[in-house]
């Protein structure tokens, strides 16, 4: 242990900031997440534009200020009709609008990207603590089985989660007929076939493919890496961490590139007045398994640096055991993904 004086083999963590901090960081980047999307305050244009003879008037009277605004709002018949109450909120909106617009508005970043960078920044000063308790001792064998459990339950935690989209695109997909005998005429039309018709799909055995190629040799190199590790052969662990890394990046690169194919083929009705049931299950799934690749890479990446400073030693390496766990089960649902969102439901 760190602490002579302890006799037992359990970590009593000290005080820390960092579950509180992080909370914090966590709510500023959802609503700053909500304010990129939608906004908290109408852009003061939207407020006044009604009130003028067209969108230039607006603009001319928002760039000569309050005055001009006012002098406009006064002379227009269907602002002066108005109930005073209704004239007095929708001074007070625009003046809102004006003063926090830059901050609140929709497709303001500021939030958002602060949240992000606050919310990072936790998370490498809380790790970090975690990393100093190990160097000092603190992480006994006990604790070592206490850190496998939560892992083991984080990760189940995830697949619940990717239970949920899958059980989504499964009832649609396998229930579209039941959905024919409904007494609504657009409803029972809407369902005559899956997918819809307007939808086109994706070919499996193109871009998925290369996808899948890649992951599985991902998952192939990071078991290397975690062997060399365990008989003590530090060259080859790095060199199959670093192929790994390269590896998660050319799945992210690829799909990225799908999406592109996909939308700007306007595949599943993007481009269009609606969306539909097809594209909005497609993308939730594998966009939220993309994320995932996305943090296991960066989570590879941290495990790679600890490796070449010298973190991990053959007996003690639960943070890239961790790391490969998760690379594992995003592996596997990639197969799930593939074989069923693509293949089968194609």
């Amino acid at each position: 242990m760190g602490h002579a004086a302890v006799k037992h083999d359990y970590h009593l963590v000290d005080p820390s900031p960092w579950p509180v901090v992080s909370s914090l960081a966590l709510f500023i980047l959802a609503i700053g997440a909500v304010i990129f999307m939608k906004g908290f305050v109408d852009d003061p244009l939207s407020v006044i534009q009604g009130y003028f003879a067209n969108e230039e008037a607006a603009r001319a009277a928002l760039a000569g200020g309050w005055k001009a605004v006012e002098a406009g709002l006064q002379a227009n018949a269907g602002f002066q009709g108005l109930d005073p109450a209704l004239q007095a909120k929708t001074i007070a909106d625009f003046k809102t609008s004006q003063q926090w617009y830059w901050l609140l508005g929709k497709g303001d970043p500021i939030l958002l990207v602060g949240g992000f960078l606050f919310t990072i920044y936790c998370m490498a000063s809380w790790w970090g603590d975690v990393i100093k308790e190990s160097h000092k001792g603190d992480h006994t064998p006990v604790v070592g089985i206490g850190l496998r459990y939560g892992m083991i339950l984080f990760i189940a935690s995830e697949v619940m989660f990717f239970v949920a989209w899958f059980w989504m695109f499964f009832e649609v997909g396998l229930y579209a007929d039941e959905r024919t005998l409904s007494t609504i005429p657009e409803v029972a039309s809407a369902w005559t076939q899956w997918p819809p018709t307007g939808v086109e799909t994706l070919d499996a055995f193109h871009l998925p493919l290369m996808n899948t190629l890649v992951l599985l040799l991902s998952g192939t190199t990071v078991t290397w890496a975690h062997h060399a590790l365990q008989e003590g052969n530090r060259k080859a662990a790095q060199l199959g961490l670093i192929i790994t890394v390269l590896l998660g990046l050319a799945f992210t690169g690829l799909q990225v590139w799908e999406y592109e194919h996909a939308l700007h083929g306007e595949y599943f009705g993007f481009g269009g007045e609606t969306v539909g049931v097809y594209g909005s299950s497609f993308f939730m799934a594998t966009g939220f398994h993309g994320a995932h690749v996305i943090i296991g890479t960066i989570f590879l990446a941290v495990c790679l640096f600890r490796l070449m400073a010298g973190h991990f030693t053959p007996k003690k390496h639960f943070g890239f055991e961790a790391a490969a766990w998760y690379w594992h089960f995003v592996d596997v649902v990639w197969l799930f993904l593939f074989a069923f969102i693509y293949v089968a439901f194609s």
